[in-house]
């Protein structure tokens, strides 16, 4: 014989109904007759089974202490999963879908790889800007006898233009800008070379800088980085990313690392 104990609080002016029978070791919840095949049988006309809710990161960081290990055949439903969110199992190796299929991502954050790199910047509207996954190169920014004309983006969101100026105003091939513009990788062609605070988003957010306490997750050297931001005819911004410091006007002709980024 099953016996289930209840604490009943009474609250004041809230009346609560409910039905629960346990018969042959089956719980019935709404209904005295459990099905005999089911341990747990729920029944309602006017009412759903809710499982946890949580977000992505909230599910990637089970298990949480006591809990050391993950049950096959755990379901939530994270909240943030794809366009309107999904119901998820885990089957003892990975979560998937209530199919088994591959699960909906939920959006993407700061440090995480996404279309071909490592996503260093977001915008608040769905998109953002990602670094490549390794340098590209250590080469000089070019033509530095000349002023390129347009190449003078500071802030976020300039560095593409900053690009197609300095392409358009020097011929050199293989300089700083060159090498992102003419840089195909995981499918994608649309790369640049970052103006100076796209430079330091990078340093600050996926560097050495350690602002969001990732650690150096885009895997920088211990050296300078070319901004695609010109100051002077003969000097452009580049970025120290031992200590962070940016210099305003260094000298063009200089070979400095290389990593280029996009948009998304």
């Amino acid at each position: 014989m099953k016996t289930i104990h209840f604490i009943c609080i009474a609250l004041i002016g809230m009346s609560l109904t409910f039905t629960v029978s346990a018969q042959n070791g089956n719980v019935g919840i709404g209904t005295n007759s459990p099905e005999e095949s089911a341990k747990l049988d729920v029944e309602s006309t006017s009412q759903g089974f809710l499982p946890p809710r949580m977000t992505q990161a909230q599910r990637d960081a089970m298990p949480v202490l006591p809990a050391t290990t993950l049950e096959a055949g755990l379901i939530i439903y994270c909240n943030n999963c794809g366009t309107n969110g999904e119901m998820q199992v885990y089957n003892g190796t990975a979560w998937t879908n209530m199919v088994g299929g591959s699960v909906a991502l939920g959006p993407p954050a700061i440090g995480d790889t996404y279309q071909g790199g490592i996503i260093f910047y977001l915008n608040g509207s769905g998109g953002g800007l990602i670094a490549a996954p390794t340098d590209q190169s250590n080469t000089d920014w070019g033509c530095s006898a000349n002023s390129i004309s347009g190449a003078d983006g500071i802030a976020i969101g300039t560095g593409a233009q900053n690009t197609i100026d300095i392409e358009a105003g020097c011929a050199s091939s293989g300089i700083a800008a060159d090498v992102c513009a003419n840089l195909v990788l995981s499918g994608y062609t649309d790369w640049f070379l970052p103006s100076k605070d796209e430079l330091n988003l990078m340093y600050q957010n996926i560097g050495p800088g350690d602002a969001l306490g990732l650690g150096n997750v885009g895997g920088f050297a211990s050296g300078e980085y070319w901004s695609s931001t010109e100051n002077t005819g003969g000097g452009a911004f580049r970025q120290n990313f031992v200590n962070g410091n940016q210099a305003t006007n260094y000298g063009k002709g200089t070979s400095l690392y290389v990593r280029a980024v996009r948009a998304f």
